[in-house]
């Protein structure tokens, strides 16, 4: 039976995936793509399936707009994308955060009751609600692998309102008997990705012969998730999921950022000159050697323009923001593209990050 399904945050990255996942396989189905198109939101994101979907831009926060789509529509499944999504975005204006994973998902929540409410009389079910949030929410995690029972333990707004808004989900279902499940999908990737993120910027900066800003030693590891899979698994705990009950969405593809950034510039034919090594501004002079040696292999290396011939290897230090970025650099082309004017010696590195 033909399905009228509601994507919130449906003009963003995950949620226009999903929306054109859907579309492709349920091609009988009624689907209403709902987004208010900030910087997260795209509409031309949606342009390929647009005459097979309907469309209407709308805050989720806004209880009367929510509410009439939901009884114009007939909406029998609804699934939450929408999100500020940008960490760094959270830690600079934290209320708009709120504003979308608690208050949104809040009034989204409120009109399932009502409209669950108003169905119980008759044949139609009440709506199911799916809340997808983030494997941030376990916070840092030294060891192991994170399961569905462990504490939240949320480093970011960002993550804490992604771990509020889950809490408001179970309360709903244990409250009002709303029909709701979570998804905790991990590092997603793919298709229409935002450009600030991590792959599409290092896809741009490299395809343009641009330094690949890369942070720290690049050890960090997260387990990367496509985005045609993350959809797959959502349709799976809509059909299959125990209301109440929270899914992880693993990709089983763990990478440090490290390898990452290797598997890019292989894949597009570029040199691992392009990827600055950024050191954090505390780190101590006697570490320099041995970081730069550990991210780059062993030397020797040239730190010195005047000595630099075609074949040796040179690292290229500067200051910036109160980060020290070194680049390994195998060419003199690549000291011209860069600008290099001198190498500077590594022993002269500061703690505060002035070479």
């Amino acid at each position: 039976m033909a399905e009228r399904i509601l994507v919130t945050g449906g003009a963003g990255f995950i949620g226009s995936n999903f929306v054109r996942y859907w579309v492709d396989r349920h091609p009988d189905d009624a689907v209403v793509a709902f987004d208010v198109l900030t910087y997260a939101g795209n509409r031309p994101n949606l342009a390929a399936v647009e005459d097979r979907i309907a469309f209407v831009q709308g805050d989720i926060g806004d209880l009367e707009g929510v509410t009439a789509t939901l009884a114009e529509h007939e909406i029998d499944i609804i699934v939450n994308f929408a999100a500020e999504s940008h960490v760094d975005r959270s830690i600079l204006d934290p209320e708009a955060f709120l504003r979308t994973g608690v208050i949104g998902v809040h009034v989204l929540l409120d009109a399932c009751r009502a409209e669950a409410a108003a169905r119980a009389a008759g044949p139609r079910p009440a709506p199911r609600y799916l809340q997808v949030s983030t494997d941030e929410v376990y916070g840092s995690v030294e060891t192991g692998r994170s399961v569905e029972t462990d504490a939240l333990a949320p480093r970011s707004p960002y993550a804490a309102a992604k771990a509020a808004g889950e809490l408001l989900v179970r309360s709903y279902v244990v409250t009002h008997g709303v029909d709701a499940v979570v998804t905790r999908g991990s590092n997603t990737y793919g298709p229409y990705h935002h450009p600030e993120k991590l792959i599409p910027l290092f896809v741009t900066n490299a395809l343009e012969d641009r330094p690949l800003p890369l942070y720290g030693d690049g050890l960090q590891q997260r387990d990367w998730l496509f985005v045609t899979d993350h959809a797959g698994a959502i349709e799976t705990v809509l059909r299959r999921g125990q209301a109440g009950e929270t899914y992880n969405i693993p990709g089983s593809a763990e990478l440090t950022n490290r390898e990452v950034v290797r598997q890019l510039l292989e894949a597009l034919g570029k040199p691992s000159s392009n990827v600055p090594f950024i050191m954090p501004k505390r780190v101590a002079d006697t570490d320099a050697f041995k970081q730069i040696e550990d991210y780059t292999g062993s030397g020797p290396y040239i730190f010195k323009r005047d000595e630099y011939k075609p074949g040796d290897k040179a690292v290229y230090l500067k200051a910036d923001r109160n980060l020290a970025y070194g680049v390994v650099v195998e060419t003199m082309d690549t000291l011209n593209r860069l600008g290099v004017e001198s190498l500077g010696m590594v022993t002269e590195l500061r703690s505060e990050g002035a070479p």
